[in-house]
């Protein structure tokens, strides 16, 4: 009896374009779509875990920093400066996890409103090309949503509350425990940085974030929920 290995060619064209009779069998290419569905979606998933970690871990360090430095007098204010800085960085990690999870999450989307919805209610599909745009991506998997409205988004969901919250204790760290003799200016400064630039680089930083979280330009990458508004394209 002949091995089959043998009279397999992996060059031949039958063996290289073997999942495109999916394309022309019904039945074989909703299977496929269920398939590919689970695969994206586990893929959301695991990225939705790193986003958490990190806004868990930007929650934890808000709180301790403001334990301990209301825990006693003595306590240096700048360190509730540092955790901003802290709050900074964990803002630019989650911004890259949630760029990187808009890739799978907007392909999660695409299969529901074009398969799924159509199926349980078949009054057509969101987007007629739909399937052109899910080969093409996951033939050159690309970023669709902008870093700016990533921070936006991660500002408005969790980071702007915890900046507020830093720089409100910051200000009564200032204020209700200002030495006697000593004005909030003075009392402002860090090392041989004088209290009034310090409070300038605060005030500055403090309206880029209300900048960033009040922005409402067009959205560029459809969520996963939405108010009233259509979004007509997929992104």
């Amino acid at each position: 009896m002949s091995d089959p290995s043998e009279n397999f060619d992996p060059e031949s064209r039958e063996e290289r374009e073997v999942a495109a009779e999916a394309a022309t069998d019904r039945s074989d290419f909703l299977s496929l779509m269920a398939h590919t569905y689970r695969g994206e979606l586990g893929r959301t998933s695991s990225w939705r875990t790193r986003i958490d970690r990190t806004t868990n871990w930007a929650v934890v360090v808000t709180a301790s920093l403001l334990t301990w430095t209301f825990s006693n007098e003595s306590r240096p204010h700048y360190v509730l400066l540092i955790g901003l800085v802290m709050l900074s960085v964990f803002l630019g990690i989650e911004t890259r996890r949630y760029r990187t999870f808009d890739v799978w999450r907007s392909r999660v989307r695409l299969l529901e409103e074009n398969v799924f919805a159509n199926a349980l209610d078949p009054e057509g599909v969101e987007q007629s090309n739909w399937r052109q745009l899910l080969s093409e991506d996951l033939r050159e998997p690309t970023i669709k949503m902008p870093s700016v409205e990533a921070v936006s988004r991660r500002l408005r969901r969790v980071y702007a509350p915890l900046f507020s919250v830093l720089i409100a204790a910051w200000i009564v760290r200032l204020t209700v425990f200002t030495p006697s003799g000593s004005g909030v200016v003075a009392t402002a400064a860090v090392g041989a940085i004088p209290g009034a630039l310090v409070l300038a680089i605060v005030a500055c930083f403090y309206l880029v974030v209300l900048a960033l979280t009040l922005r409402r330009a067009p959205r560029l990458a459809k969520g996963e929920m939405q108010s009233a508004e259509s979004v007509d394209d997929w992104k």
